[in-house]
């Protein structure tokens, strides 16, 4: 497939970006979130091969662990929504893939990113109704709450140290 494009339509369409960067964006194919979804799954793919030790229906004597199909799950990314993934799973369900982290729906920089909008006083329900605006999928005040509850236990954690070990001179207390 040959794809030819004149130099002043070259020259408009950079216009047009330097006019309103937000553009880019619809330029970008839609389908880069179902590309991006299939590499994941193909990477993920892979992993039981080592994890097994064998490759894709290699059978070894003796051995009862096999290959046992895959699941689809979906994970958001942040800057490209929720993409759809396939997760393969083994016989004996002792397999966990390194590439999504178990249980989360969410990519660690976008929980931080809620974390940090609600430390700064957004609230979980407002949260919730501007995230389809912002990653193209509404999440609801209780995911948000999830979010935010590796948060709340690291300032427990740190508020209840110990500070026996320390070397403090003064504490000031302001009532």
């Amino acid at each position: 497939m040959k794809v030819e494009v004149s130099v002043p339509e070259v020259v408009s369409i950079f216009k047009e970006i330097q006019n309103q960067p937000e553009k880019i964006f619809e330029m970008i194919p839609t389908d880069i979130t179902e590309s991006v979804g299939e590499y994941l799954s193909q990477l993920m793919d892979l992993e039981p091969t080592h994890f097994l030790g064998r490759e894709r229906y290699e059978r070894v004597e003796g051995e009862t662990n096999h290959r046992n199909g895959s699941y689809a799950r979906g994970f958001t990314l942040k800057g490209l929504g929720k993409i759809d993934v396939e997760v393969p799973r083994d016989r004996d369900g002792d397999f966990r893939t390194q590439v999504i982290p178990r249980g989360k729906q969410y990519e660690r920089e976008l929980r931080e990113d809620l974390s940090m909008m609600f430390l700064t006083g957004v609230s979980t329900r407002s949260l919730s109704m501007i995230s389809k605006r912002l990653i193209g999928q509404k999440i609801s005040p209780t995911e948000v709450s999830n979010a935010n509850k590796e948060l709340i236990d690291a300032v427990e954690k740190w508020r209840e140290r110990d500070l026996s070990d320390e070397p403090i001179k003064y504490i000031f207390l302001r009532c």
